[in-house]
Formats: structure tokens, C-alpha cells, sequence
């Protein structure tokens, strides 16, 4: 499968000069083009030559423009390519399963780019980019609902969040509120503090509002899925990016006073080693790091940016300046690490971190929220409407019935054809939603929804969608032509691989006829039998030549050559022993005729060269040339197809529409 789209991706690339498309249209043109040329009874237009011409070229300036010749002769392609079209349609090509299943999987990919969705996520993606190239630090308190909380339950604690952020602005001590009132665990071992953060490192509705914040300030509650928070901002301060550094870890137990003791006194004994100038950090890191995993190879770490490892080792890894740089020891709740800084390297590139974001971005919130926009423009643009009191009816018919008993219901009633939605002025029934309902290979989660109302939204969304990508292949000109583009280059491949590549690879009977018909293109020249050592290493080429010097070609002297120097050294020449055609092989064509051993050197390489009989020139034999002669066929089989094309419809060019377009893209 991959090759052929590779094939067919050659087969467009014929007609163009780099794989990405800008179309040129010349400024003030007819709103009703005419047609640039006629097969049969189908026109073709000049837009979709100049989009297939103007890959990459604007025309705009001299250098873009192209010459008289290429014109013409890139003109007479575009003819072929699209008589082949005409006829793979006329073939019924276009109808077979396999095309319409790869037409299918290129839409896919192709229509991607077009899409609001695209353009959401793109703003998304950039916006998530620009944020980090800030951290931030902040400090919350959380505010949880009750299990089970109802709307009088959610208004009391956004109630009593703002109540905390109003004492917080009066002068209370925000750490200190949140030790008190927080539900955030964490709150009683750091009271709320969050330390440095960047984008794709909290929920997005609270990444929003810390970054909205100025230095100081208290934001309003805001709500996310693990309740009410109250955030103040602490600072903000370029991201520094990444850095690696290694560590030496010395483990303290938990609630143990007298291990902790020993522990402190034993990494400050490390750490007093380590300023000697003769100690080694990998000894020492080796002797006495209790990080398994690290000890052997130095405690180097991966690469560590803000916000991905604990607040205690960051903070004192990222005041490390100067690489070699060791800090003294800092307690985490694993014990005591003494760090040095090995590498730093600066926030990487949009383009280099973009995957990572969409990663992220796609697993997270931020995706509903996107899909939502998109919804929500879908309907603006298409003149969504909805009937509500059917609505009403069937989510309700649903909440009392069995899903089975609902259907069943449903079914019978009269109001089954009416109009449950409209897009574009186009009514969809319930029976629509019905059939789709039950039929649909779509994946629904009920999540927080009922089952109607999850069902019905799958719906809506699929058919806004369909109406989106009807919109963008009526209206939307360069999606026209890409799908153009594609449709044909698959039509192409069907055609091509029916009447000219296959054919010509399984008819071994054209393939003899072929060659009878044209011996004399087949014909070796003069031929030597020779055997050419390729010396790898040339402290071996004195021993090698001295056994050479005396023999004479011999077949069996290659493995004569093996035995006595490849089975110690492997690698210490190549050899190739075969009949060459002398004058078009890049060693012998340097080599004298009839002096059986020679020496050549090459780009630096030594050659051994031993010369046999001379083969006069003559004719090949089939088997001797069946590849280049199936080659030969396939574009004998190409051009009578081209021909046949050529007599079978009637092409008529538009000369004025012709030189219109010349005179955009050449360099007259």
C-alpha cells in the first residue's frame, strides 16, 4: 500500500516542482473562466494547470518564471495526464472499491488543513507556545464541593471563595488561609504554594487565569473539575529551559530522628570530599549515592525543565549558574541530594516542540474546549436549527423507556419524518436520527450526558461536520484542486499500472516480441572478463599486491584471495569478479587492454585490477537483458497508449486562454 502511494505521489510530482502547492491566478480574471482545453466533451480549466505548474513559484519576479520550453513541454504533459484521466474514468475506474476506499483515506488527510478545527487547535497550539516561554509561580487555595452537592452546595463554596479572596485583598495572609481552609492535601506542607509553572502543567482554566494575572493580584474563584480556586500570583520571569544535571542521593526514613541525623552528617561529609580538588564526582557518586538507578553512570538525570520534578530540587538546580557547578546538600522527601549542573540548553523552537504540545493539548480539557468552538461556529455558519419540543419529546420518551422499548415507540409515531435539525437548509428527520442511532459504527460516551442526549449530540456533531466538508469542496477553491489533484493521481496509478507497468511485467510473450523487434538496442560492447580488488586498508595492499603480481585471471582466484587474507581480516578488500563492459566501467576504463595485472588509484582508493579474455561486442540475449528490455516496453506500451488516447478523443486547446497563462509564467 505505502509504495503506491509513493507512486502515485511521483506521478503528481511529474507535472510539478516541490511537494507544497501556491496557486496563482492572475489579478482581475473573468468571474466565469473559460476553459483552457477540451477532452471529449469535459473542460478543463487553466487553474488547475497553474495550481500543478505552481508548485512552490509565485511567477511573481523573473527568477520564478519559467522558460518557453519548459511551458511547452509541461503543457504537453498536462494533456497526457489528463487524457489518461478522461479514460481511466471512462473505465469506470472511479467506481471499484479499492479506489473509492483510497480516495477515502487521502480525503482524510488531505481536507485536515481546512478545517475550523485546524485553525483552533493551531491558535491553541501557538498560545500554549508563547506562554512558555514565561513560568510562573502561584500560590491557591481549593474549595471542593460535597459528595453529591447540589446548586444550593456549589453557590455556598463560591460563596465562601470569595469571601477568602476578600480577606486576602483586606490584608490576611494568603499561606496562611490556605493552611487553614484549602482542600488541597499538599496545602499542609507548603500552604498552597504551587512554585514555578508554565503552560501544559495545570488545567487549563486555571493555567488561563494564573497567566491573566499581574504580579500580586488575587483572581476571582475559578471553577474547574476539582472545585473552586482562589490563585494569587507570586512572580513571573523568563522560562531558563531545560537543564541535566546529576545527582549524588543519600536516603533518610521517614519519622526516624536518629537516621535523619546520620544521613545529614554523612552528605555533609560528601560534600566536604567533594571540594577537594583531587576527588572525582563519578567516584565519589559511585561510593556513596544511594540512587541505584544512577550511581554507575555519575547520577545523571534526564533533562529537567520547570514544573516537572519536586519544587525543593528545582528551585536548587535551576540557581545552579556555571556548568560543574556543585550545590550544597538539599533535603526533598526523598532524603539529602547534592547536585551538580552538567548541561543547559534554551526553550526549544515551535516547530521543534510542536508534537509535544499537541500531545498535551489533546489530552486535556483544552480539547472539549476546542471541539465545542468548533461546534458552535459550525452552527453560525451553516444556519444550524433545531426542533425543540421534538427534542423535548424524544429525550423524554427516553428517560421513561427501555433504550429497545423507545426505539419500538418511536417508530411508530407520526412525527418520525419531521424535521429534527436543519444545516444548510437541509432538514434531517428523526428517522434520521433514528437510523443513525442504531446503525452508526460511531464510538459514543454517555460520560455526565443521558443516553438520548449523547446520541443526539454524536449526530449533530457528525452532520456539521459532513456539512463543512461539503462546504469546503463546493466553495473552497485550493481544496478543490488539492482533491482534484489527488482523485486523479490515484486514477492515474489504476490506469498506468492496468495498461502499462503490470502488463508489461507479465507479458512475457510482448516482452520477447519487444525485444525481436528491437535487437539492435541491445547489444554489449566489448567485453573483458576481470577480477578488480578494492583494497579497504591499505596497510594490507603491499601483501596484496606481491601475491597478485605473478597470476594471471583465473576464476577461482577470488576464493584463493579469501582464504588467505579475508579469513583474518574481513575488511581488508573488496572484490568483484564478473565479464565488464570495459569502457563504461569506472575502474577498467582507466585500466590498459591485454595487460593482465595493473594497478589504478581512484579518490584516494587503491585497485587491483586482473584482466582475462577479451568478449568481442555482439548481441545480448534475452535473459541477459530482460530488465532494460521490460523498461524499454513499458514506455513503448506508454506512448501507444497516448496515441491511442490522442485518436480516441477529440482535444481542442484554447490558444487565447493558452498564451494568457504563457504569459504569466514565463520569462519571455
Amino acid at each position: 500500500m505505502k509504495i503506491k502511494y509513493f507512486s502515485i505521489t511521483l506521478l503528481i510530482l511529474v507535472y510539478s516542482c516541490s511537494p507544497k502547492t501556491t496557486v496563482t491566478q492572475e489579478e482581475n480574471q473573468a468571474s466565469s473562466p473559460v476553459s483552457l482545453l477540451t477532452i471529449g466533451n469535459e473542460e478543463v480549466f487553466a487553474d488547475e494547470f497553474l495550481h500543478i505548474l505552481s508548485k512552490n513559484r509565485g511567477f511573481q519576479n523573473k527568477e520564478s518564471k519559467i522558460s518557453e520550453s519548459e511551458f511547452e513541454e509541461t503543457f504537453d504533459l498536462f494533456v497526457n495526464f489528463k487524457l489518461k484521466v478522461k479514460e481511466a474514468e471512462n473505465e469506470g475506474l472511479a467506481e471499484v472499491d479499492e479506489f473509492q476506499k483510497e480516495f477515502s483515506m487521502f480525503k482524510e488527510d488531505l481536507i485536515r488543513p481546512f478545517l475550523i478545527k485546524n485553525s483552533l487547535q493551531e491558535g491553541e497550539l501557538m498560545k500554549a507556545y508563547n506562554r512558555m516561554q514565561e513560568v510562573v509561580k502561584a500560590s491557591h487555595i481549593l474549595l471542593q464541593f460535597p459528595s453529591n452537592a447540589n446548586e444550593a452546595d456549589s453557590i455556598a463554596v463560591f460563596r465562601m471563595a470569595e469571601k477568602l479572596k476578600s480577606r486576602s485583598e483586606e490584608g490576611a495572609d494568603f499561606n496562611e488561609l490556605a493552611l487553614e481552609y484549602s482542600d488541597d492535601p499538599s496545602a499542609l506542607e507548603n500552604k498552597g504554594s504551587l512554585g514555578y509553572f508554565t503552560a501544559l502543567q495545570m488545567v487549563h482554566q486555571f493555567e488561563d487565569a494564573a497567566y491573566t494575572l499581574q504580579t500580586g493580584q488575587i483572581s476571582d474563584p475559578i471553577l474547574t473539575g476539582y472545585g473552586y480556586h482562589i490563585i494569587k500570583l507570586e512572580d513571573r520571569k523568563p522560562n531558563p529551559g531545560e537543564i541535566r544535571v546529576s545527582h549524588i542521593l543519600v536516603r533518610t526514613p521517614a519519622n526516624d530522628p536518629v537516621s535523619e541525623e546520620r544521613a545529614l552528617r554523612k552528605v555533609q561529609d560528601i560534600y566536604t570530599e567533594l571540594q577537594k580538588s583531587e576527588s572525582v564526582w563519578e567516584d565519589v557518586c559511585k561510593m556513596y549515592s544511594e540512587d541505584m538507578g544512577t550511581k554507575n553512570t555519575g547520577g545523571l538525570l534526564p533533562w529537567i525543565s520547570i514544573g516537572s520534578v519536586i519544587p525543593e530540587f528545582e528551585r536548587t538546580a535551576f540557581n545552579l549558574v556555571e556548568i560543574g557547578e556543585i550545590s550544597p546538600p538539599v533535603k526533598t522527601p526523598y532524603g539529602y541530594h547534592i547536585i551538580r549542573l552538567e548541561e543547559k540548553k534554551p526553550l526549544a523552537s515551535f516547530e521543534e516542540m510542536e508534537e509535544v504540545i499537541k500531545s498535551k493539548t489533546l489530552r486535556d480539557s483544552r480539547s472539549t474546549l476546542i471541539q465545542s468552538q468548533v461546534i458552535a461556529i459550525q452552527k453560525s455558519r451553516y444556519s444550524f436549527e433545531e426542533n425543540d419540543s421534538l427534542l423535548d419529546t424524544l429525550s423524554g420518551t427516553f428517560k421513561v423507556n427501555s433504550k429497545n422499548d423507545a426505539f419500538e415507540l418511536i417508530q411508530n409515531k407520526p412525527w418520525i419524518d419531521e424535521m429534527i435539525v436543519k444545516i444548510r437548509g437541509e432538514e434531517r428527520s428523526v428517522r434520521d436520527l433514528m437510523d443513525f442511532m442504531n446503525n452508526s459504527d460511531q464510538i459514543v460516551r454517555i460520560g455526565n450526558s443521558d443516553y438520548f442526549t449523547s446520541w443526539y449530540n454524536k449526530f449533530v456533531e457528525v452532520s456539521l461536520n459532513e456539512a463543512e466538508e461539503q462546504d469546503l469542496e463546493a466553495n473552497n477553491k485550493e481544496y478543490q484542486l488539492i482533491l482534484k489533484e489527488y482523485r486523479d493521481g490515484i486514477l492515474l496509478f489504476s490506469l498506468m499500472n492496468q495498461k502499462v507497468w503490470q502488463k508489461a511485467l507479465e507479458d512475457s510473450i510482448g516482452q520477447i516480441e519487444f525485444y525481436e523487434k528491437n535487437k539492435e538496442k541491445y547489444q554489449w560492447q566489448e567485453r573483458v572478463e576481470a577480477l578488480i580488488i578494492k583494497m579497504g586498508k591499505e596497510n594490507k595492499t603491499a601483501n596484496v599486491r606481491k601475491f597478485l603480481a605473478d597470476k594471471k585471471y583465473q576464476s577461482n582466484l577470488e576464493t584463493r584471495l579469501d582464504n588467505t587474507f579475508l579469513n583474518d581480516d574481513p575488511l581488508a578488500f573488496t572484490v568483484e569478479n564478473n565479464i565488464f563492459e570495459m569502457d563504461s566501467h569506472p575502474i577498467l576504463s582507466r585500466a590498459i587492454p591485454n595487460k593482465a595485472f595493473q594497478e589504478v588509484s581512484l579518490e584516494g582508493k587503491t585497485y587491483f585490477i586482473l584482466l582475462g579474455r577479451i568478449i568481442p561486442a555482439g548481441q545480448k540475449k534475452f535473459e541477459e537483458t530482460r530488465g532494460k528490455v521490460i523498461q524499454d516496453y513499458q514506455e513503448f506500451l506508454d506512448k501507444s497508449l497516448i496515441s491511442s488516447l490522442k485518436n480516441n478523443y477529440i482535444i481542442r486547446v484554447n490558444e487565447d486562454e493558452k498564451r494568457r497563462i504563457y504569459d504569466i509564467v514565463t520569462n519571455k
